[in-house]
């Protein structure tokens, strides 16, 4: 055991408190092996610390769990005007860090990385903070992000009233609503190559979300998103316009899969 002089051991007993004040702060997570997995005691940590700086005030309940991270409602009190949020919170312990490795391995923004299991998600974080930031800067349909730290993505809840925006699949559509949609889809798929220069890398009907009043879609999940001149970039294009033509075939869309590539690809910044 280390022995502590007084002062350390008052700041280490002191950060103990917060950790278990922040602990207490979450709400409706009753699940407590979601608790176990997400909140390890350094996430807690970092989560007071973005707290104590104003980013957030509540943490509430889990709004969805991926295979590598769980979304969680969030509240901020901003003079008084009460702001909703989403975190982001990938799990360090069962996250799937080599798939993950796929998408960062010529990445030239993370090329310095070391390829341990944490340094790989902590890189991740970061990576779709930035993906969001790029995408946003142009202009387009995603949450905006505002803050990362560790393995926490703290951006803007889409959704109304604590209720957060189904996903496309939830949606019973009838044809010319999904015509609609499907050409905000195919601009996306443009312009995230176009004026990002990102290639989202995971879209589909799962990575969408509708708007019920308006149904414009607003696209999430951008951990996944290469840069255009990635080496799989091409691919992974090929895939996310695969998954969209099968979506949308169900409604009798017949996608030209072959030309949305080649219109997709002409429009980057290198033609």
């Amino acid at each position: 055991m280390i022995d502590l002089d007084p002062a350390s051991f008052k700041k280490v007993k002191k950060i103990d408190e917060r950790i278990d004040e922040f602990r207490k702060k979450i709400k409706n997570s009753e699940d407590l092996r979601v608790k176990d997995e997400v909140f390890d005691t350094a996430t807690l940590m970092a989560l007071y610390k973005l707290s104590s700086k104003g980013y957030l005030d509540a943490l509430g309940g889990n709004i969805s769990t991926g295979k590598e991270a769980n979304v969680f409602y969030a509240i901020k009190n901003d003079d008084g005007v009460q702001q909703e949020l989403a975190i982001k919170i990938y799990r360090i312990t069962n996250s799937n860090f080599k798939a993950m490795q796929e998408y960062l391995i010529g990445d030239v923004r993370f090329r310095n990385i070391r390829h341990t299991k944490k340094d790989i998600i902590l890189a991740w974080t970061l990576k779709e903070f930035r993906n969001l930031s790029r995408a946003k800067k142009a202009g387009l349909s995603v949450p905006s992000p505002f803050i990362t730290k560790r393995n926490i993505l703290i951006m803007e809840f889409m959704g109304n009233d604590n209720q957060p925006f189904r996903q496309m699949r939830e949606y019973d559509l009838d044809n010319e609503q999904a015509a609609f949609i499907y050409d905000k889809v195919k601009d996306f798929i443009i312009r995230l190559y176009q004026d990002a220069q990102l290639v989202h890398s995971d879209l589909s009907e799962y990575n969408i979300l509708l708007d019920p009043n308006s149904l414009n879609p607003v696209f999430i999940d951008m951990g996944q998103s290469v840069t255009y001149d990635h080496l799989n970039a091409i691919e992974f294009l090929k895939r996310d316009i695969t998954n969209i033509a099968r979506f949308f075939s169900r409604y009798g869309i017949d996608m030209d899969t072959e030309k949305l590539l080649e219109d997709t690809i002409r429009s980057g910044p290198d033609q």
